[in-house]
C-alpha cells in the first residue's frame, strides 16, 4: 500500500458514481426499516426490482466494492482509507493529514512518525448519516485549525450508526464503544496526533449515536473538546460516565433546519433539554451553559440542507465552518448568519 496508481482517484470516482446511479449509498436521513429490510429516504429512494445482482447486496456489501487505498485530499494532504477489526466489528475509516504525520506502520509514502507517537494535530472524527453518504464524501478531510479529518463507516449491513432503525438504535452501545476504541487504540498506530484535542461531528444517524450513546459513555475520555450534532439528536439512552465533568467541559452545538424530518422534530428538542439539564445539575449557571451548548435551526431547508440547496452541500457548509462554530470562532456561517444561540431559552425549536 506504499504506492498508488495515478488512476486511483478516478477509479474511486467511477465506482462511487456507479453506486449512486443505482441508489445504493445515498440514504442519509434516519431510516425506518421497510419490508425488504432496507430504509427509505424522504425522496422515496431507488428500489431496483429488476433482478440486478447488485440490488441484492446490502449497503455494506456494496460499499465494500469501492476500493480502499491512499489518495490526495482537497487541501493536498494524504488520505488513508483502510479497515481494521475493533471488538469483533470491521471498521472502515479514512484519515487525512500531512504525509509526515502518518506512522511508518501506515504504509503511507513520506510517513515519519513511530506508532503511538503523540503529535501536534488534533482530530475531527465524523460519523455519517444512515446509508453512508458522508463517509464517501469525507466533507471534513481538509486540515482545519489544526484538526485532521477522520470519517468512520458504520459496521452495519444498512450502514446505520447504532444499527436498528429510526430512533431505535439497538447496537448503539457496541458501536459507541467501537468508535471510542478506534480513536484511543487504533488511530495512534496510524497517525501521530494530540489525544487531548479530539472533536466529533455527527450527521443525521451519526448524531443519534453521538448524542444517545457516545457522549454519555465515552466523552469522559475526551474532556475539554466538543461535538457538532448536525440534523439529528436524541436524549441520552444510557447512563453517564463522569457526567458532571463531561457537562462542565464539553462544547455541543445542535444544528437543524426549519424543514427537519418529522421524526426528529421532537427528538432534537428532547436532546437539548436533557443536555441542558445535565449541565445545570453539574452546577453550571445559565450563562455558563449557553457558552458551552448552542443551537440553531434557522436555515429554510430540508433535512441537513443547511445551505438551503441540498444534503451534500449543506453538510459541506457545516464542515467548512467547523472551527467557526466549535473552536472559538464568531459563529457566523455564510448564508446562515450567527448560529451560536445559547440553548437556555431556545429549547423549543420552531419547524415549518
Amino acid at each position: 500500500m506504499s504506492t498508488v496508481p495515478p488512476s486511483f482517484s478516478a477509479l474511486v470516482a467511477l465506482f462511487f458514481a456507479f453506486f449512486v446511479a443505482f441508489g445504493t449509498i445515498v440514504e442519509a436521513a434516519p431510516q425506518r426499516q421497510n419490508g425488504n429490510g432496507r430504509g427509505r429516504n424522504r425522496n422515496g429512494g431507488n428500489r431496483n426490482n429488476n433482478g440486478n445482482t447488485n440490488a441484492q447486496l446490502t449497503s455494506q456489501e456494496r460499499a465494500a466494492q469501492i476500493p480502499e487505498g491512499i489518495s490526495e485530499a482537497t487541501d493536498g494532504s494524504t488520505i488513508l482509507d483502510t479497515t481494521v477489526t475493533v471488538n469483533g466489528l470491521d471498521l472502515r475509516f479514512k484519515i487525512s493529514g500531512p504525509a509526515d504525520q502518518f506512522t511508518t506502520a501506515s504504509g503511507v509514502d513520506g510517513a515519519t512518525q513511530a506508532p503511538g507517537t503523540e503529535g501536534t494535530l488534533g482530530l475531527n472524527v465524523l460519523l455519517h448519516g444512515d446509508g453512508g453518504q458522508s463517509f464517501f464524501d469525507f466533507p471534513n478531510q481538509a486540515v482545519q485549525q489544526n484538526l485532521a479529518g477522520v470519517v468512520v463507516l458504520a459496521p452495519d449491513p444498512n450502514l446505520f450508526w447504532g444499527g436498528g432503525s429510526g430512533l431505535d438504535r439497538t447496537d448503539g452501545v457496541a458501536h459507541a464503544q467501537a468508535v471510542n476504541d478506534l480513536v484511543l487504540d487504533v488511530l495512534p498506530q496510524v497517525m501521530a496526533f494530540n489525544s487531548s484535542n479530539v472533536f466529533f461531528t455527527g450527521v443525521s444517524g451519526g448524531s443519534l449515536l453521538l448524542s444517545g450513546f457516545f457522549i454519555p459513555q465515552h466523552m469522559t475520555n475526551f474532556l475539554g473538546n466538543g461535538v457538532l450534532l448536525n440534523c439529528a439528536a436524541m436524549a441520552p439512552q444510557v447512563d453517564f460516565v463522569n457526567g458532571d465533568a463531561v457537562a462542565q467541559s464539553t462544547r455541543i452545538h445542535f444544528q437543524s433546519t426549519t424543514g427537519e424530518l418529522e421524526l426528529l422534530q421532537d427528538s432534537i428538542p428532547q436532546s437539548i433539554v436533557a443536555y441542558e439539564q445535565l449541565a445545570a445539575d453539574a452546577g453550571l449557571s445559565n450563562a455558563q451553559i449557553n457558552a458551552l451548548q448552542t443551537v440553531d435551526n434557522s436555515p429554510n431547508g430540508g433535512h441537513c440542507e443547511f445551505d438551503e440547496q441540498g444534503f451534500v452541500s449543506g453538510i459541506q457548509l457545516m464542515a467548512d465552518n467547523f472551527a467557526t462554530i466549535m473552536q472559538g470562532g464568531n459563529g457566523n456561517v455564510n448564508g446562515i448568519g450567527n448560529v451560536l444561540n445559547g440553548v437556555v431559552g431556545n429549547e423549543n425549536l420552531v419547524f415549518a
